[in-house]
């Protein structure tokens, strides 16, 4: 048997084509700014956290024509609506820090599982772990469910709404059709899916329960960036992903203790955060580094807006924690092959 293929550093800076990313981005954008402009008209941004979440819809079915990918982005915002529901039932608890880890891992498996038989675009369920894991890190009450439902899934319908405003365009109709189907016969009948789930579960494991005894203040992160390491297709693509996740999440520190600095009030930070958020859609396909300089200010500006917060211990632990989640999945792609691609490799 083989060792995987070890990126080059070619891989690491190669460009993908454009692909209309502007027009994604600017659904993002607009799908991010509405809510949060109208928690902070009133008063309520301590509840952006579930808005950003429902906002993801908007990210799904970026290439697909406007009905498919209404049916697509249908499917993504009950995942992420769902996700931030468990996120928050989860930060209900006491013992929230050791009852997420489990449950990440479970949401991981399923979504993966819907993801693959759906064949959703982006693919993988790194957006519904980080739902869960953000939102669980939280302390909540049981009312806090209810506002959390609310809130996501009016900012996931907004997201549907800005998706398919464009059909009313006559040019819309001249676009190829494309499909969009669900067959979970097809995803689980992939050989490799049982090895590649739960290499999946074993890293958010280990990524989750390790930060949470060392008592690190965000574990969730090492989760996240494990789930991102290890959702390439192949070995290399994995290894590109955590050398890209690491990379572009140190450049990106800098950036965000630069805008802490600058000191923002509330609506230059909204400003600044649709801004991030439209600029990683500009190049998630086509750099996955070059998003993460963009995607990690962005998500600690969004925790700035939402509770008051040390940006310096913030940073600090992003670091520590991206780096262990990306170097949890360096060594399982290395070291745990799937019996598929062990026979391809032999």
């Amino acid at each position: 048997m083989s060792s995987p293929i070890l990126p080059r550093p070619r891989h690491l800076v190669a460009f993908g084509p454009h692909g209309g990313a502007h027009t994604v981005a600017v659904r993002a954008g607009i799908s991010m700014a509405v809510p949060l402009i109208v928690l902070w008209l009133t008063d309520h941004l301590d509840l952006s956290l579930y808005a950003a979440f429902g906002a993801f819809t908007a990210l799904y079915g970026r290439n697909h024509s406007h009905l498919p990918r209404l049916r697509m982005q249908s499917l993504a915002a009950a995942i992420l609506v769902s996700a931030v529901v468990i996120g928050t039932t989860v930060g209900t608890f006491e013992a929230r820090e050791w009852i997420v880890v489990p449950v990440v891992a479970a949401v991981a498996a399923l979504v993966t599982i819907i993801s693959d038989a759906a064949d959703l675009h982006p693919p993988g369920a790194l957006f519904a772990t980080f739902a869960v894991a953000a939102c669980a890190s939280v302390p909540s009450t049981p009312g806090s469910i209810g506002l959390a439902l609310a809130v996501s899934l009016a900012s996931a319908g907004l997201s549907l709404a800005i998706g398919v405003i464009g059909f009313a365009h006559p040019s819309a109709r001249l676009r190829p059709r494309s499909t969009f189907s669900i067959s979970f016969r097809d995803a689980i009948a992939r050989p490799e899916r049982v090895s590649t789930i739960a290499r999946l579960v074993a890293g958010i494991l280990i990524a989750g329960l390790v930060p949470t005894l060392a008592g690190i203040g965000h574990p969730y992160w090492a989760m996240v960036a494990v789930v991102a390491a290890l959702s390439g297709p192949d070995a290399t693509a994995r290894l590109v992903r955590a050398g890209h996740r690491i990379l572009g999440t140190v450049v990106g520190l800098g950036l965000a203790a630069l805008i802490f600095a600058i000191d923002l009030p509330t609506a230059a930070t909204i400003t600044v955060v649709v801004a991030l958020q439209m600029t990683a859609e500009l190049f998630i396909g086509r750099n996955y580094g070059l998003t993460m300089v963009f995607v990690t200010p962005l998500a600690l500006c969004m925790i700035e807006l939402a509770h008051a917060v040390d940006g310096g211990a913030l940073i600090a632990d992003r670091f520590v924690e991206t780096l262990f989640g990306a170097v949890i999945g360096i060594a399982l792609t290395l070291l745990w092959r799937s019996r598929s691609s062990a026979i391809v490799d032999a």
